[in-house]
C-alpha cells in the first residue's frame, strides 16, 4: 500500500512537471505577441473614440481611417525615436523604464501639441499645395497614401534596425503622394530645397556644437584634479544653459499660438529661466555628489 501511493506521488509530480513546463513553453511563446497586441488595441481605441467624436457620420470614416493610420504612424515613431531619446538614460540607470516611458510620453505629446504646429503647416500644404490637385477627394487619399507609406517604411526600417528619421519618411511620402496625383509641376520644389538643405545643416550644427560641449566638460570637469568639486561648479551651469535654451525654443515655437513672443523677448525669457534653474541646481548637485 505504501509502494502504490508512493508510485502515484511521484506520477503526480511528474504531470505537475510537465504542466508547469507546458505553462512556461506557452508563456515563452505568447511573449512576442504582446507588443503587436498592445499595438492593435491602440490603434482599435483610436478608431472607437475618433468615431464617437465624429457622430459615426458616413464621411466621418474617412478621418477615422487617418486617425488609426495616424496612431500606426505615432507607435512607429514611439519605437524609433523614443529607444533613440531614452535608451543612454535607461541603460546607464538613470532612468528606469517605466519613468523613461512616461516622460516620452508626455514630452512627445506635448511636442506635437505646443510646437508642432509649423511642421504640420509645412507638411500639409507647404510641399504639396492642396489647390494644385484637381479634386480635393485625390488629394485627401493622396495624404492618406502618404502618411501610410511613411509609417511603413518607419516600422520596416526599425524593424531590420536600419537608420531612419520620421521626418524624412513623411515629408518623402507627401512629395511622392503629391507626384503620383497632380504630376512634378505640384511639388514646392523651393521648399524641398530648404527641406533639404535643414538635413545637412542641422546634424553639422549639431556636431560641431556637440564638440565644443564636450571640449568643455573635458577641459573643465573631467581632466581636473578635484573632479568632483569641478562638476559641482560646472553642472549646473550646463543644465542652466540647455533649459534656457529649451526655453527660448518653446517661447518662440509654442507660446506662438497663444501670445506673439519677439525673438530678443524668447531669449531673455530663456537667460532668466537658465540662470535661475542654474541657481536651482546647484545644491542638488551638491547633495548628489
Amino acid at each position: 500500500m505504501s509502494g502504490q501511493t508512493e508510485k502515484s506521488w511521484k506520477t503526480l509530480n511528474k504531470d505537475l512537471e510537465r504542466i508547469s513546463a507546458l505553462e512556461q513553453a506557452m508563456s515563452y511563446t505568447a511573449r512576442p505577441l504582446v507588443a503587436p497586441g498592445i499595438a492593435l488595441a491602440f490603434m482599435a481605441l483610436t478608431g472607437i473614440i475618433t468615431a464617437v467624436l465624429t457622430g459615426f457620420d458616413p464621411m466621418g470614416l474617412i478621418v477615422v481611417a487617418a486617425a488609426i493610420i495616424g496612431a500606426y504612424m505615432a507607435i512607429n515613431i514611439g519605437a524609433n525615436d523614443v529607444a533613440n531619446n531614452m535608451g543612454p538614460a535607461v541603460g546607464a540607470r538613470a532612468l528606469t523604464i517605466g519613468t523613461a516611458l512616461i516622460i516620452a510620453a508626455i514630452c512627445e505629446t506635448a511636442g506635437a501639441l505646443i510646437a508642432g504646429g509649423d511642421v504640420v503647416g509645412t507638411v500639409s500644404r507647404g510641399i504639396i499645395a492642396p489647390e494644385s490637385v484637381a479634386e480635393t477627394q485625390v488629394f485627401i487619399w493622396a495624404m492618406m497614401a502618404a502618411l501610410l507609406a511613411g509609417a511603413l517604411w518607419v516600422n520596416l526600417a526599425t524593424w531590420i534596425g536600419a537608420p531612419v528619421s520620421t521626418t524624412h519618411s513623411i515629408v518623402g511620402g507627401v512629395m511622392g503622394a503629391g507626384i503620383a496625383a497632380a504630376g512634378f509641376a505640384a511639388v514646392n520644389w523651393p521648399m524641398m530645397g530648404r527641406i533639404a538643405a535643414s538635413w545637412v545643416i542641422s546634424p553639422v550644427l549639431g556636431g560641431i556644437f556637440a564638440a565644443l560641449f564636450l571640449a568643455v566638460i573635458k577641459s573643465r570637469i573631467i581632466y581636473r584634479p578635484n573632479m568632483i568639486e569641478a562638476a559641482r561648479l560646472w553642472v549646473p551651469i550646463l543644465i542652466g544653459i540647455m533649459g534656457g535654451c529649451f526655453t527660448t525654443y518653446l517661447a518662440l515655437k509654442g507660446l506662438d499660438k497663444v501670445y506673439k513672443v519677439s525673438f530678443g523677448n524668447a531669449v531673455l525669457l530663456g537667460l532668466v529661466f537658465g540662470l535661475l534653474l542654474t541657481f536651482i541646481m546647484r545644491p542638488v548637485i551638491r547633495r548628489q555628489s
